[in-house]
């Protein structure tokens, strides 16, 4: 497959989507920040300073799936129809949790929609990171040591190269 960011010179360049079809768009990627015991306690409890860490996470990938354009030079600034985001708390799902002091995670997954001539997936992947950046900035006075990752796409839907499913 031939890489479509880059002319024959190896410039890179942003793709002309003009002649492709418009279609329904759906990406779903999530990831895990690993946290220790005290933060994934407090988290539970709603007893974190900087306040209800979920939330906020929420409300900061929403935004960030907005802003991917902005902050990835090659992405189309698209309109997105829909953003939806669910951050949980889960013991031992993810692989960044095999660090015994950081054997819990914030999950975060985000389903962004739009319909259009080019997919979301950039935007999906971009709103977990800011998601997991939050926790992080939420969570790190009382320990510095989190750890983010693994972050990936779950599924993609629509465009010329089809149905992606993990």
């Amino acid at each position: 497959m031939d890489l479509t960011h880059f002319d024959e010179q190896g410039n890179a360049w942003m793709v002309d989507v003009s002649d492709k079809d418009v279609t329904s768009r759906t990406a779903v990627a999530e990831g895990f920040i690993a946290v220790n015991d005290t933060i994934y306690d407090r988290i539970a409890a709603g007893t974190m300073k900087k306040g209800d860490v979920l939330s906020v996470a929420r409300l900061a990938a929403i935004m960030g799936a907005k802003q991917t354009s902005q902050l990835i030079p090659l992405c189309h600034p698209l309109s997105l129809t829909k953003v939806e985001v669910h951050c949980t708390l889960v013991d031992g799902e993810s692989s960044a949790c095999t660090d015994v002091t950081h054997n819990r995670a914030v999950k975060i997954r985000a389903i962004v929609k739009t319909t259009g001539k080019t997919g979301v997936e950039m935007e999906a992947l971009t709103a977990v990171q800011v998601g997991l950046l939050t926790v992080y900035d939420m969570c790190k006075a009382i320990d510095k040591g989190m750890i983010m990752g693994p972050t990936y796409l779950v599924e993609k839907e629509g465009g010329k190269s089809g149905h992606f499913v993990r």
